[in-house]
């Protein structure tokens, strides 16, 4: 089954980032981002990839065609312009990087892979900037049990300032930063059937609005409640985040050993 995931949008509001690369491709803890999206996929046995890609998609299509060599040892004999691999990364993977256009919104990048999905029936999407602890296999579960044609993730956002809990003047409980105890948001993480390509118009069409919208109109869309970890990475408040929860050696989306 393939992941698609969007990869091609400017990401402004992390300009201190996105200036000069693609925002999927802004490193936490060494890694890219959208390696860390991958590889929870790929722990779940998920490892065809498409990637919609747009604004400075070179960039990510120089790092997959470079990956093998950046990340092994290599021996060149300058003679013969021979080159062996050592130590080499065992990653299963068969990424396919599509252009989607630097302009054109999520639900026409979804619109431009019709050719590459809808032959091969059920499919996943997410965006290339937000990471949780989410089991795929549960969500696609839970999509096949409910037969429509879009799954989307529900989660509970983590909050911006510490929580605390009052018994009169007494602060009985302080959380600092906890996940949202009310009110759920779209989580990124989707299961979607070929039919969903009907709901999109053209280029200009924002996944999360009309498509989303009239599927849900149409009793064509559910919601899978991930109540675990999640954050995505908007702001450098939210990138420095997740490098400190990375440093710590206890990141909670880190499902793969």
């Amino acid at each position: 089954m393939k992941v698609v995931i969007l990869a091609g949008g400017f990401g402004t509001r992390l300009a201190e980032e996105t200036t000069a690369r693609p925002k999927p491709m802004v490193e936490i803890g060494g890694y890219p981002i959208l390696w860390h999206i991958m590889q929870g996929y790929a722990h779940y046995g998920f490892c065809q990839f498409t990637l919609a890609l747009g604004y400075k998609g070179e960039i990510v299509k120089d790092y997959f065609l470079r990956y093998h060599s950046v990340n092994s040892d290599v021996t060149v004999n300058l003679c013969s312009g021979a080159v062996h691999y050592h130590n080499n990364p065992s990653l299963n993977w068969a990424v396919q990087m599509v252009d989607t256009g630097v302009d054109t919104l999520t639900g026409g990048r979804l619109r431009r892979l019709d050719p590459h999905l809808r032959d091969d029936g059920t499919f996943m999407l997410t965006y290339g900037d937000g990471v949780a602890d989410l089991n795929p296999c549960e969500l696609l579960a839970f999509h096949k049990l409910h037969g429509k044609l879009a799954t989307i993730t529900a989660v509970r956002p983590p909050a911006r300032f510490g929580t605390m809990v009052f018994n009169g003047d007494e602060v009985i409980e302080f959380q600092e930063k906890p996940q949202t105890r009310e009110g759920w948001i779209n989580g990124g993480f989707f299961v979607f059937e070929p039919g969903v390509f009907d709901y999109i118009d053209g280029d200009h069409t924002v996944l999360e609005a009309e498509p989303l919208e009239r599927l849900a109109e149409d009793g064509e869309l559910v919601a899978f409640r991930h109540n675990g970890f999640w954050q995505c990475m908007d702001t450098l408040r939210d990138k420095n985040r997740l490098e400190a929860l990375w440093n710590s050696g206890d990141a909670p989306w880190k499902v793969w050993s």
